[in-house]
Parts: C-alpha cells; sequence; structure tokens
C-alpha cells in the first residue's frame, strides 16, 4: 500500500510529460501533411550523384581499388 503513495505521483508527473510533448508537436505542426508522408515513405530515394545512367555522375578518388589496397 505504501508503494502507492510513490507511483501514483510518479504516474501523474510520467502522464503530465507526455502531454507536454503532444502538445508541443501539434504546435510545430507535426500532423499537417500526413498523406504527403504516407505517399512519400512508398518513393525511392535518389541519390544526388546518380545521372540516371546507373553510374555516378562524378567519380570518387576514394572508390579506387586496385593492388595496395
Amino acid at each position: 500500500m505504501n508503494v502507492l503513495i510513490l507511483l501514483i505521483p510518479v504516474s501523474l508527473i510520467l502522464g503530465f510529460f507526455g502531454l507536454l510533448a503532444f502538445l508541443w508537436t501539434l504546435r510545430h505542426r507535426q500532423y499537417e501533411d500526413l498523406e504527403g508522408d504516407a505517399a512519400r515513405i512508398l518513393l525511392e530515394d535518389r541519390d544526388p550523384e546518380d545521372d540516371g545512367t546507373g553510374r555516378l555522375a562524378t567519380p570518387h578518388a576514394d572508390t579506387h581499388i586496385g593492388p595496395g589496397h
């Protein structure tokens, strides 16, 4: 029974912080574009260095593999 004296305030404090976190997400417009986020997850991300041919548009010096590596 004595443990309830500790658990009830702790649960109220945690609930209060959860409410604050929810209000913060509402204020920072985290729920504005739910349909766009749902569609965006299905799209493939394009590599910014990919020129569409399957090759890298700019060669990198650190990608050379040869003798001595």
